[in-house]
């Protein structure tokens, strides 16, 4: 290969990989800025919605282990409405398998806990934040909303709603900080520049279905 044409290529992925980092760092930013005084851990400081959107995950991991990230936030979400900070828990993720149906492992396990059944409401059309935070205007006719998940993720789901003219904050559920936790996080830089993405080409969902009145 010409000398010359190898200096150009090397000048051009550094920078790409400069205007790559440049923009993952900017996202981040963005989203942890917006989200300041829109996130609680405290009960008491957080305002009363109706509607606490439980953002999903899988029960178990796939080498078989208990996904502490479910355990924590079914925490969060119980204890939120046990301070009546809600009326309603709308657990919003996706059917996979017979054997991993995310919302009704959710709702087992808030049952468990002493939630009653006709508080709970499932939403199998939660395969990704973006579809959860549309539906939550668009299915259910919300307009404001409390997010339940880790700090991160309610960052992102914030900003996402409000994007899409819905007013949010955040209960955190306690974070995971093993192995999990870091592989998540690093997961995240990448997911907050595609929150732009989305934002940019006013995505939607492909399907919503049928409006939901919650009494």
């Amino acid at each position: 290969m010409n000398l010359n044409w190898f200096k150009i290529i090397k000048k051009t992925a550094l920078i790409g990989f400069i205007l790559s980092a440049i923009t993952i760092i900017l996202s981040n930013l963005v989203v942890n800025q917006n989200a300041k005084e829109k996130v609680f851990t405290d009960t008491s400081k957080i305002p009363k919605n109706k509607v606490g959107l439980l953002l999903g995950t899988s029960k178990i991991l796939e080498g078989g282990e208990e996904n502490l990230y479910f355990i924590y936030r079914v925490n969060a979400a119980v204890k939120l409405f046990k301070s009546k900070k809600i009326d309603f828990i709308l657990i919003s993720s996706s059917y996979e398998s017979k054997y991993n149906d995310n919302p009704q492992d959710f709702k087992i396990e808030l049952l468990k806990k002493g939630i009653p059944k006709n508080k709970i409401l499932l939403d199998y059309g939660g395969n990704r934040t973006l579809n959860s935070v549309i539906r939550i205007k668009e299915i259910y006719n919300q307009q404001s909303v409390t997010m339940i998940s880790q700090e991160f993720h309610n960052e992102r789901a914030i900003f996402l709603a409000e994007s899409y003219g819905i007013n949010a904050v955040g209960f955190n559920a306690k974070d995971v900080t093993n192995r999990l936790g870091l592989k998540t996080q690093t997961r995240e830089y990448f997911a907050r520049v595609k929150v732009f993405v989305d934002i940019f080409f006013k995505l939607q969902p492909k399907f919503l279905g049928e409006k939901v009145k919650i009494k």
